[in-house]
């Protein structure tokens, strides 16, 4: 049950907010903190990266925000089928089946972000095995 109350409590906003220390556009923004984080991002920065969000829900990664940026628009633009930012009610007018239904969707979103990787990280093998496959038959 605590896993499960782990991972409902990105739908609040209050919680996303919470994750955004060091974000690096506060003042005269359009991507503030509190914009992003209503758009149903959290920060997950990197060592390279200080601006990286990524949305709790469909896990879409946005980095190389501009001032003018409008976290919602950049959202909807590069993830049309998030199921959050489709909502037409806040969370907390959600009764419990359509918050169950949502986290079905969310694992989707879960799964096919897994699936990718796995896939990237294969054919990144591939590739690799391809070419020692050819330097050996130039050798030969």
């Amino acid at each position: 049950m605590e896993a499960m109350q782990e991972d409902l409590k990105m739908y609040f906003y209050e919680n996303r907010i919470a994750t955004y220390s060091g974000w690096p556009f506060d003042e005269d923004c359009a991507c503030t903190s509190e914009n992003m984080a209503k758009a149903g991002f959290i920060h997950t920065p990197t060592e390279n990266s200080p601006d990286v969000a990524q949305c709790f829900f469909c896990y879409k990664e946005l980095e190389g925000w501009e001032p003018e940026d409008d976290p919602l628009k950049e959202h909807k633009s590069h993830s049309p089928t998030c199921n959050f930012i489709l909502l037409k009610r806040t969370v907390e007018e959600l009764t419990v089946e359509e918050i169950l239904k949502l986290q079905k969707e969310r694992q989707k979103f879960y799964i096919k972000k897994s699936c990718k990787q796995a896939i990237e990280k294969f054919e990144e093998a591939a590739k690799s095995k391809r070419g020692d496959i050819i330097k050996l038959a130039m050798e030969g």
